[in-house]
């Protein structure tokens, strides 16, 4: 899966020498005039509606290499990226107990409608902290995207998706999902603030001032216009968020960001199609890494604080709650990533013990539905020994967390990212007799790099239920965003990443609850 490196990192060690005395450019925007808006989308169909399917089927990886410019270049003449539309898909209905599900009352209401947007893992491709000859077909297969240069454009395209999609349906918040930076980088936190809360010029670039394609508006290093999302949104984080590659504490290798040398494979946007290099680097302190606290004091005080309290900020950790204004759900966000290292989740007792159980108990008190989210699924909960970390003698594993869930009637479900996958999981808790929905949503970053739209209705028929559906961002007027979607399709059909779309009743779905 794209979010995680694994044994097979063991044996690299970062070649990064000299400290940084420098800083990028303007993102050759071939002049110093402030890049135009684009026009706004005329259309966002939903994928009930309409949906993007590819036209080539996947291969057995081998046939070319992603990383190489060239290779890259076939693969998109060769239809490697191609695509087509099609029907959409229904949504299927779930119960928790497998029957029919009963028809909804005469006064059937929508309590909330809100975007999960998961693992944007937006990447400063040109770092010397990269490790792009890490990446394989296999286990470590997030160390490059082709499209990844293109991650900025793919992720205001998915902005303005949603912003489309709200003049519809209208739109309560967007949860993000976690790894919404790639390397727990300042400019790549600083990118995602811009992109989702708007900002006249954003320049994705970093070390020298790129324009692979002369001109402005015509490359993903040129400077672009971020609408910026319509709506509030709350930050969730993620390991990407604050360890390099989502694996290994960042602050201890600080040099290794601001080095002039890179050992490992970095690109090189100088030149066409931006190859993998081994060698110097403009050096850029804008990518100095950042600790927990500093990335949550950079998400507090941007806009509304979108969520963060001035106690997460200061411990560094991402717990608080959030009520969605005008209605009865309450997101209590959980921070899953290991600040000791590795890219599964890591809670502590202690945080279950002065965070976690006694928000669940005041929702519960308050007549408050809860959603838990966080960046891992249960299943992903580890004691933070894997690769990359270090054991924690008080961490919270699967099953005590989900003992622990089931125990609230008030609690809709889980909803994570981390696995790239669109899935739903029916928990039955161990030690009770409890069950509740466990949702998962794919990447931005990776096929079929889709969102969720999900409503929370009260059925009036002594259910609630949750209804999701997917969305494909629109691309309409931005050929470099478009350009993206393309490389990332090649990404899938190449055999380089794997289909992440999950089956067809764990996409768009509707899932029932029994009313407390």
């Amino acid at each position: 899966m794209r979010a995680r490196f694994l044994f097979a990192l063991s044996s690299l060690v970062l070649a990064c020498g000299d400290d940084v005395s420098g800083s990028g450019g303007d993102g050759g925007s071939g002049g110093t005039a402030a890049p135009e808006p684009l026009p706004p989308l005329t259309r966002a169909p939903l994928t009930t509606d309409e949906r993007l399917v590819v036209t080539r089927a996947p291969e057995m990886a081998g046939t070319y290499d992603p990383r190489l410019p060239e290779d890259m270049d076939a693969m998109l003449a060769s239809g490697y990226g191609d695509y087509t539309l099609a029907a959409g898909e229904a949504v299927v209905t779930r119960t928790q107990d497998g029957t029919a599900a009963p028809p909804p009352g005469p006064n059937a209401t929508r309590l909330a409608r809100f975007v999960h947007f998961a693992d944007i893992q937006l990447a400063d491709d040109e770092s010397p902290a990269r490790i792009v000859n890490a990446d394989s077909p296999d286990a470590t297969s997030g160390a490059f995207r082709p499209q990844e240069g293109h991650e900025c454009r793919i992720m205001n395209a998915a902005v303005r998706t949603i912003n489309k999609v709200h003049e519809t349906f209208p739109i309560d918040a967007v949860v993000l999902g976690g790894d919404n930076a790639d390397n727990a980088q300042t400019n790549e936190v600083d990118w995602v603030l811009a992109i989702l809360s708007g900002s006249a010029s954003v320049s994705c670039d970093s070390g020298d001032d790129d324009d692979p394609k002369p001109g402005p508006a015509n490359d993903p290093k040129d400077a672009f216009y971020a609408d910026g999302l319509k709506m509030p949104w709350v930050w969730v984080t993620g390991n990407h968020d604050v360890l390099q590659q989502g694996n290994f504490m960042p602050l201890p290798k600080e040099a290794d960001y601001l080095a002039s040398y890179c050992g490992t494979g970095t690109r090189d946007w100088s030149e066409p199609g931006g190859p993998t290099i081994i060698g110097d680097v403009v050096p850029d302190p804008q990518r100095k890494p950042l600790s927990g606290q500093e990335v949550l004091e950079k998400v507090r005080a941007d806009g509304d604080g979108h969520g963060v309290t001035a106690e997460a900020a200061a411990a560094g950790r991402a717990f608080y709650a959030y009520d969605v204004p005008g209605t009865p759900i309450r997101f209590l966000v959980v921070d899953t990533a290991a600040p000791t290292g590795s890219a599964e989740g890591l809670i502590h007792q202690s945080e279950i013990d002065t965070f976690l159980q006694p928000a669940l108990d005041a929702a519960e008190a308050e007549g408050k539905y809860v959603i838990v989210t966080s960046h891992h699924a249960s299943s992903k909960l580890t004691d933070g020994g894997e690769f990359g970390g270090t054991a924690q003698p008080d961490a919270v594993l699967p099953d005590p967390f989900r003992d622990l869930l089931a125990g609230y009637p008030n609690l809709l479900m889980h909803l994570a990212g981390h696995t790239h996958v669109h899935r739903v999981t029916l928990v039955d808790a161990p030690s009770s007799t409890g069950q509740y929905w466990e949702v998962e949503t794919s990447a931005l970053a990776d096929y079929p790099n889709q969102l969720r739209l999900i409503e929370i209705w009260d059925l009036d028929n002594g259910f609630l239920s949750i209804r999701s559906v997917v969305l494909d961002y629109q691309t309409e007027n931005d050929p470099v965003a478009e350009d993206g979607r393309r490389r990332a399709i090649s990404d899938f059909t190449s055999g380089w990443t794997g289909d992440a779309a999950g089956a067809a009743n764990e996409r768009n779905v509707e899932l029932y609850v029994p009313k407390p």
